[in-house]
């Protein structure tokens, strides 16, 4: 894929064209910046070059086919002397930069008042550092383009926001040894990351644990585990390998969750020793 770049080397993404409100918002914002270009008499080429972008870049944008970052916008503006109207739709912009199922997924753990994750074969995406995310995105095979990489990176670092959270909500990672110890990025990206979540596990509100590999076999071999409890009394759950790994929401399919899930919370590595563990690979690097 060819990408377009600005000054900054910064680009665009693509809309998703299964995203519907998506597609919509970005055609609407596309349609609004061409006839305020062409208000001012401002032909595309002339317009790329004032704000630091390439025609073709432009004309995607304007035929909604390019999701604008913000700077794209903010400089849009400046420009066509919009007097703030073209930087405003950042606001409707930003709420669909991201893929719908990521957007979906970061919307429940907005609300949820506690969440379980056991993790079997990465770090899970909350605790991921910037590196240790485009790592593993880079490792794709068939490959992303770099566009698509930077994309899911900032999907995955924004919904870590749910770790700031006021009032936060209960969080507690279980997380397998094995991907701990892979060199995901390499050495130095490898010791940001086992820092990463001594930070996140020093949080009042997180409770991170470790299952070491020698433990003996328990519910979670099967694949990885979420579950959300919300205010209202409501819960999601997920799992690999039950309920052929689509959400359920019945009381007796979240009751097989939390049994799973509390089994393995009760095998792995109480929080106090899983910390001191993961200082000794730390150690290690």
């Amino acid at each position: 894929m060819t990408v377009e770049t600005g000054e900054q080397g910064e680009t665009g993404w693509e809309v998703d064209p299964d995203d519907e409100w998506g597609v919509a918002v970005i055609a609407t914002v596309g349609r609004q910046l061409k006839l305020r270009r062409e208000a001012v008499g401002m032909r595309a080429a002339d317009f790329g070059e004032a704000v630091g972008y390439g025609e073709d870049l432009v004309y995607k944008v304007e035929g909604g086919k390019r999701i604008p970052r913000q700077e794209y916008l903010d400089r849009a503006d400046a420009v066509l002397d919009a007097g703030g109207l073209i930087a405003a739709a950042w606001e409707d912009v930003k709420r669909v930069r991201y893929p719908k199922r990521v957007r979906e997924l970061g919307k429940l753990e907005a609300k949820a008042v506690e969440i379980g994750i056991y993790e079997c074969n990465s770090v899970h995406g909350l605790l991921q550092t910037p590196e240790h995310a485009r790592a593993l995105m880079e490792a794709a095979q068939p490959p992303y383009s770099m566009d698509d990489v930077e994309r899911m990176v900032a999907a995955r670092l924004a919904r870590q926001t749910v770790l700031e959270r006021d009032p936060a909500p209960s969080i507690h990672f279980v997380l397998e040894e094995a991907p701990l110890r892979r060199p995901v990025g390499g050495t130095m990206v490898r010791q940001r990351q086992l820092e990463r979540l001594l930070e996140v596990g020093r949080l009042n509100h997180v409770t991170l644990q470790v299952m070491p590999t020698s433990t003996d076999a328990h519910p979670g071999v099967d694949g990885k585990i979420e579950l959300l409890k919300f205010p209202d009394g409501t819960a999601v759950g997920r799992s690999d390998g039950a309920f052929n790994g689509r959400p359920v929401t019945e009381p007796r399919d979240l009751r097989i969750l939390e049994l799973r899930y509390g089994t393995i919370r009760a095998q792995a590595l109480p929080s106090r020793e899983s910390h001191a563990f993961i200082e000794q690979l730390l150690g290690e690097t």
